[in-house]
């Protein structure tokens, strides 16, 4: 089959891990060149090698994403490196889940800023790139959490509510300069994720209830990522909902 991203530049947020991770190697595969950033370069310049070996021509850029000029700095740096920027894929984010009575609010106000501002600041430096060329994908993963609110999760799915708004409102605002946006939003995923967690009930209870079910891995979420930024220019895979199959909420 042959490869639908050739001539493409991605770049991937988050990538030392879990669903950035298998991204970054999806659409390697697919023929994109492939930048990548997160904090931990070690990581980065392990899953470099990878990504060579597919071909990627891979850019590694070590980054703190809470900083939103770190964010937009990435994306200049891959077009300045690449010439150019076809896919932002906006993953990076953390998990902290607590009672809205006993929440650290210096935790949450780090969780939203990741979570929603920077990825608001990576966009918008992308868009200006994407609209001179006409031509553009910006994909950003949210989760069910931006569908169902549960407890214990107030500040989490705030922010993957905003990650869901603000995707169908850039859709309606770029879609005329052919800019495509799609939101991701998966369940329950092995990842590190969890880790973040730092109340401890919360976290013992999220990992036995993830641990009753067959979970997503990193691979299922890349893969449809991938189906989603080579479709045909014409055709926008708006919002993307994917679950466990033993997952009832």
């Amino acid at each position: 089959m042959a490869k639908r991203l050739v001539g493409k530049v991605a770049l991937v947020t988050g990538a030392s891990s879990g669903i950035g991770e298998a991204t970054a190697i999806a659409v390697a595969e697919e023929g994109a060149r492939v930048a990548v950033t997160a904090r931990r370069r070690d990581r980065l310049e392990k899953l470099a090698e990878t990504l060579a070996g597919l071909g990627a021509e891979p850019l590694v850029l070590e980054a703190d994403l809470l900083d939103e000029t770190e964010a937009q700095r990435v994306v200049r740096e891959t077009e300045m490196h690449y010439g150019r920027l076809d896919v932002l894929v906006n993953n990076a984010g953390v998990m902290y889940l607590e009672p809205v009575a006993e929440a650290d609010l210096g935790r949450w106000r780090r969780m939203l800023e990741l979570n929603v501002l920077s990825l608001i600041a990576s966009t918008q430096a992308a868009l200006a790139g994407m609209t001179a060329r006409g031509d553009g994908h910006i994909v950003n993963v949210s989760s069910t959490a931006g569908r169902i609110a549960n407890p214990n999760a107030a500040a989490y799915s705030a922010t993957k509510f905003g990650v869901v708004a603000f995707s169908e409102a850039l859709r309606r605002e770029v879609y005329r300069h052919g800019i495509r946006v799609t939101v991701i939003e998966p369940g329950v995923v092995e990842t590190e994720l969890r880790d973040h967690i730092g109340h401890a009930a919360t976290r013992d209870a999220l990992n036995a209830w993830a641990d009753s079910m067959r979970q997503l891995q990193s691979r299922d979420v890349a893969e449809a990522i991938a189906f989603c930024v080579t479709r045909p220019p014409h055709v926008n895979i708006n919002e993307l909902l994917m679950r466990p199959t033993d997952q009832e909420r």
